[in-house]
């Protein structure tokens, strides 16, 4: 009895594991997915608009197009982990869904396109939540995250990144033509090779691959089998490739302007530099991946770290149809009532003030006299403003001049903002030495106060943000302001106001705060006819 029922035992240890049960759509929730993703397209038809015209635009975003297609390909990949899990539901998706489209409501009605993207993506994660719920959410985390790098960041973020990139990049360039004996001076962006001048700003089209690399570190990241701190240094450090590897096209292209002239920073040519140094950065990217792969006990073989097979999935006895989740079919009902809202919703026109013009402004204020210049059209091009006054005044009394700048747009919709001189005046080889804010009795309000050096030279430079009456020092309170009166007001026009003086050798700065409140005490009563409340 004790051998029978020991074999007995062994037997049923050796038997085959019981076969697992899988899930299939069934013809519902297929039904209800497409329509719930129908009606999202519906409710943000306009943010996706821009999006694809954006993508369509803008060389850094070309790849756009490609995304959701290997996002869907990503989640095609895990069908068999996903035919093996029920899909629960989450209600907290139907409230995140529902806070998806008060975003896009508000960016559509302020005009602010980045809101309302980045709100289709929310949309996409909260119907995706009330669907499969937490647990297996991570499962489309990656598909998501691409979704998310294909929508630029707002332009006050982008275009200071970008000018601090572009400065890193010059320094280094600069370091490396001097490595080489190349005679070369930096002055911002701009890189004086004697014959010709460099303009990192419009050259340098290599921070135009920052975010295709970005993406590509994140593919390469998530379909890399290492560990999970591997994985993300992988795709941390597509950020650091890129800018050296762009500073060292900048670095190429200098050298090649001295030695054979300057066609070489132009055309076809210099087009084909930049797919090249993409292309080296990829490599440099997967380099540093397998060279990540060679730390810890963790190492697995080249070929296993990407296409190693993936872990075996049971033998399914049969498919049952998946139920649609309760909370699915709530979050598709409040995808219908966002779609209705936005058709039933007209854009609405935007209203600009009159004001006269910056042409007429007056060219003597109190004890100063002005003479106008204007801007180089390559800055016009960039600034892409609707009017702009550009004065230097000099005190009758003798004493260091002002100049006074302003900016003003009717409209900052779109990518048209009003740039900070924190991230404009870097570009032009000053360094911010100091920054603070400071009340200034003649124009009754808060202004931000710099003072910026370039070798032996200093300057005391004052600027706010005149925007529809307020009068703004932080850059955040007006996209959050622009926002509020794109609402309200239906309006987005704005200015920006800039005082710089030069500090003389040995002068004190309490000289040249003097001074510039003094022309402040004028300027600021006049320029109220042309800043609209």
């Amino acid at each position: 009895m004790a051998a029978g029922s020991e074999s007995v035992e062994l037997s049923v240890a050796a038997g085959p594991e019981p076969a697992a049960r899988g899930y299939r759509a069934g013809a519902p929730l297929v039904a209800l997915a497409v329509l719930a993703l129908a009606t999202l397209a519906l409710a943000f038809h306009r943010a996706l608009g821009w999006l694809w015209q954006t993508w369509m635009e803008r060389p850094e975003y070309s790849h756009g197009p490609m995304l959701p297609v290997v996002a869907v390909y990503l989640l095609w990949q895990r069908r068999e982990t996903l035919r093996q899990l029920p899909f629960v539901g989450a209600w907290s998706g139907v409230l995140a869904l529902a806070v998806a489209g008060a975003l896009g409501a508000a960016g559509r009605m302020g005009g602010v396109y980045s809101l309302e993207q980045y709100a289709v993506v929310l949309a996409i994660a909260a119907l995706t939540l009330s669907l499969v719920g937490w647990r297996l959410l991570r499962e489309f985390a990656a598909p998501l995250l691409l979704l998310l790098l294909s929508i630029p960041p707002p332009n006050f973020i982008l275009n200071n990144l970008s000018a601090q990139l572009q400065l890193l990049s010059s320094n280094l360039g600069v370091q490396f033509l001097r490595v080489l004996g190349v005679s070369v001076f930096l002055e911002g962006n701009v890189i004086d090779l004697g014959g010709y001048r460099l303009q990192v700003v419009e050259a340098c089209d290599g921070m135009r691959y920052l975010f295709p690399l970005m993406t590509i570190g994140l593919l390469i990241a998530y379909l890399y089998r290492g560990a999970a701190w591997k994985r993300f240094v992988v795709f941390a450090l597509s950020v650091p490739i890129t800018v050296v590897m762009n500073s060292l096209r900048v670095g190429m292209i200098g050298l090649m302007v001295e030695h054979w002239g300057s066609g070489m920073a132009e055309g076809f040519l210099h087009e084909f530099q930049g797919w090249m140094v993409f292309m080296l950065s990829i490599g440099l990217l997967l380099a540093a991946t397998a060279l990540l792969n060679r730390v810890g006990r963790s190492r697995l073989r080249w070929r296993d770290a990407f296409l190693g097979a993936s872990a075996a999935h049971p033998v399914l006895a049969g498919t049952v149809e998946r139920h649609v989740p309760a909370s699915f079919g709530a979050a598709c009902l409040v995808a219908l009532c966002l779609a209705g809202a936005a058709v039933a919703t007209p854009a609405r026109a935007e209203f600009v003030p009159e004001r006269a013009t910056f042409a007429a402004f007056p060219l003597r204020l109190g004890d100063f006299v002005g003479r106008r210049s204007s801007l180089a059209p390559e800055y016009l091009e960039t600034l892409q403003l609707d009017d702009y006054l550009l004065v230097d005044y000099a005190a009758r009394s003798a004493g260091e001049p002002v100049n006074l700048y302003a900016s003003y747009y009717n409209s900052q919709r779109d990518r048209r903002v009003v740039h900070s001189p924190r991230a404009c005046i870097p570009g032009g080889g000053w360094h911010i030495d100091r920054f603070s804010r400071l009340l200034v009795a003649g124009v009754g309000h808060e202004v931000n106060r710099m003072i910026v050096t370039n070798g032996d030279a200093r300057q005391l430079v004052y600027y706010w943000f005149d925007q529809r009456g307020r009068h703004l020092t932080s850059e955040f309170a007006v996209k959050w302001y622009l926002l509020v009166d794109s609402v309200a007001e239906h309006r987005s026009d704005g200015a920006m106001i800039r005082l710089t003086t030069p500090l003389a050798r040995g002068e004190p700065e309490a000289a040249a705060d003097a001074r510039l409140q003094s022309f402040a005490a004028s300027a600021g009563p006049a320029l109220t006819r042309y800043l609209p409340d």
